[in-house]
């Protein structure tokens, strides 16, 4: 969208999302969230949100302004934020980092994410972007699907999905993207520590 910004991390795993100077950003307690220091200071939370505002004030960057192609776009974007979001969060919850192995709730958030990719699946056929052109109901997406292993679902199946993926993984943008903040370098992760980090923040 060719908009500046500065990251400011907030640290999680020690409830910095619970104080009251980032509470005051984000009623809600969770990140993402942001402040735009142009208009204001005028804060935005929830990821769908935070992307339909950029879209605006960078002059309607991947979000189009006919009505009718606008309104599809805003209809796979509450896709990404109703249903696939909440459903593969819960299955990372139950499959990953829950102290219990409950797996009828594996199953029933598995097969639901699985569900929702097969949607997607079948509006990605003969399509490049989830609505033809590249928007942010590709931004918002894209982040999720792109850790189906990390919650137990296979897509190799679903092949206009897969290739979406890698054609998303190849743009400059959507690779800066997933370095922000910076990641170490994997070799450097436990993945344990990191299953304890989120299991912990489960009880926040």
């Amino acid at each position: 969208m060719d908009l500046s910004y500065e990251v400011k991390l907030v640290n999680i795993g020690e409830g910095e999302q619970k104080k009251e100077e980032f509470l005051a950003i984000c009623p809600n307690g969770r990140i993402p969230a942001i402040v735009d220091t142009d208009n204001n200071n005028f804060a935005v939370f929830e990821s769908g949100a935070i992307l339909l505002y950029l879209a605006e004030i960078s002059g309607g960057k991947f979000l189009p302004q006919d009505s009718l192609k606008r309104s599809e776009v805003i209809q796979w974007l509450m896709f990404q934020m109703a249903g696939v979001g909440p459903m593969q969060g819960q299955a990372n919850v139950f499959f990953r980092y829950f102290p219990e192995k409950l797996q009828s709730a594996i199953d029933r958030y598995q097969n639901e994410t699985k569900r929702l990719y097969t949607v997607l699946d079948t509006q990605l056929n003969g399509r490049d972007f989830i609505c033809d052109e590249l928007t942010i109901a590709d931004f918002a997406t894209f982040p999720w699907v792109n850790i189906h292993e990390w919650s137990g679902v296979e897509i190799s199946d679903l092949k206009n999905l897969s290739a979406w993926v890698e054609r998303c993984r190849e743009r400059p943008g959507f690779k800066a993207g997933l370095n922000v903040p910076k990641r170490p370098d994997r070799k450097d992760v436990d993945p344990e520590e990191v299953k304890k980090a989120a299991a912990k923040m489960l009880q926040k």
